[in-house]
């Protein structure tokens, strides 16, 4: 192995720890599944219950507090005016709600690594 191949593996490395994973409501369930107990129905009806009424619940206009973790809130964007950045031409922008989240502090400190990772969020 020369210079040239450390380099190489030096860089998949580094490129490889870019990568964003992604959780997905599969994973999540058989999260439930392993750490709960529960069979893979129940844990993926429970996955889709939950953001069911975390769905609707923003729907309806109501924001939802997740203690230790995090809000989900609606906020309302007033119409403005935008541009095109192909042509140029000045276009509005409709009025429109849009979702936003707020990490919780511990949330934060967890992230940062300033605060121990806890199994619950409380």
């Amino acid at each position: 192995m020369d210079a040239n191949d450390t380099k190489k593996d030096a860089a998949a490395v580094v490129i490889g720890s870019l990568e964003t994973p992604t959780l997905t409501k599969a994973e999540l369930a058989e999260l439930l599944f392993d750490k709960l107990g529960l069979n893979k129905r129940e844990s993926k009806d429970m996955v889709e219950a939950f953001f069911d009424i975390l769905h609707d619940s923003l729907v309806k206009g109501q924001d939802v507090k997740l203690s230790g973790f995090g809000n989900f809130n609606i906020r309302r964007k007033a119409p403005r005016p935008g541009r095109n950045p192909r042509t140029g031409e000045s276009i509005p922008i409709k009025a429109r709600n849009v979702v936003t989240f707020h990490a919780s502090h511990k949330l934060k400190g967890q992230v940062q690594g300033d605060a121990p990772s806890g199994e619950d969020f409380e």
